[in-house]
């Protein structure tokens, strides 16, 4: 049976070491700090203080990884000693060993510190212009050293890292109705048709959706939340949408538009687009709800929480410029 397979530790990958009731990692990792402190003192009843042990206890310890290995690692005179030859060769890899961990640690730490934390935050593209550098500004007014990591992608491969751990949050639409998924609902953003300039319904207000049912579409690619969100509501129109072209970014699908190639549902511009003109559509009420969602039973660390409860607060405001 193959061994583990190599980890990228942040700087360079590394093969992690095997893990069972006999390998060595497992028995000799309890004694290793205890031996790195008999070696650098060379000296028992020193080390024992500094470690805060018995001194009775640091000798067993030591004397049952020598035990374990089949070597002597240290040569004894009274309670001083000194390195063996195997215990030099040792020791080297303990105390790179024990400075990872410690790196480690501080690192796992800090990731966590309440006031100085990370955040994994994903969210659509379509929140990135406006309504993500809102939240975030409000936000950090009152939590100025909590970092973050930004993630914009669509909402089933957001959930699907929600899922791995990668993120902590995130901002989707449709809300996630799997039970491993926590999901709040924070705002409902309209979706106007949008139609070229010169189109026969460019001078109208407002429609009915079914008044395009013969017009090409483009539209968000399979898998996206506002794809599925227009499919629905072609479908409660009683049409399904004839897609000339697909992309995946809704600023694309208003070019698109602009150059006559089909209609789109989406989200209102947040900057007139020239050749487009988007039309508030009276049935269906082509509204698609925003809300935050996180790994159910996961816990989150105290930035994270932190910034979870602040957006939260924000329901019914989350997009101001809608």
């Amino acid at each position: 049976m193959s061994g583990p397979e190599p980890v990228d530790g942040g700087e360079q990958p590394y093969r992690v070491a095997e893990l069972g009731p006999d390998e060595p990692a497992a028995l000799l990792a309890p004694r290793l700090a205890r031996f790195a402190a008999v070696a650098r003192l060379q000296h028992v009843t020193q080390a024992a203080a500094l470690l805060g042990v018995p001194q009775p206890t640091l000798s067993r310890a030591v004397a049952r990884l020598e035990e374990e290995l089949g070597v002597d690692l240290l040569a004894r005179q009274g309670r001083a000693v000194r390195l063996t030859r195997a215990g030099r060769l040792l020791l080297a890899s303990v105390e790179r060993a024990l400075a990872e961990l410690e790196r480690g640690a501080a690192a796992a730490r800090a990731e966590a510190d309440p006031a100085a934390g990370l955040v994994a935050f994903g969210f659509l593209h379509t929140m990135g212009p406006d309504t993500v550098p809102a939240l975030l500004r409000g936000f950090r007014a009152a939590h100025p050293r909590v970092r973050f990591q930004l993630v914009q992608d669509y909402g089933a491969a957001m959930l699907e890292r929600l899922r791995a751990g990668e993120l902590d949050l995130c901002l989707v639409s449709p809300l996630p109705e799997d039970p491993a998924f926590a999901a709040r609902p924070l705002d409902e953003q309209r979706l106007h048709l949008v139609v070229p300039a010169d189109h026969r319904l460019a001078g109208r207000r407002r429609i009915r959706l079914a008044e395009v049912a013969e017009e090409p579409f483009v539209g968000l690619e399979q898998g996206y939340g506002l794809r599925a969100i227009t499919d629905g509501f072609c479908a409660r129109a009683g049409f399904v949408p004839r897609l000339a072209f697909e992309g995946e970014e809704a600023e694309t699908l208003r070019g698109l538009v602009a150059a006559g190639l089909g209609v789109a549902l989406l989200p209102p511009a947040l900057v007139p687009r020239p050749g487009v003109v988007e039309l508030e559509v009276t049935a269906p009420r082509t509204r698609r709800a925003i809300g935050l969602a996180w790994a159910a039973g996961r816990p989150l660390t105290p930035p994270a929480r932190t910034f979870r409860d602040f957006v939260l607060s924000r329901r019914g405001r989350l997009l101001q410029h809608d």
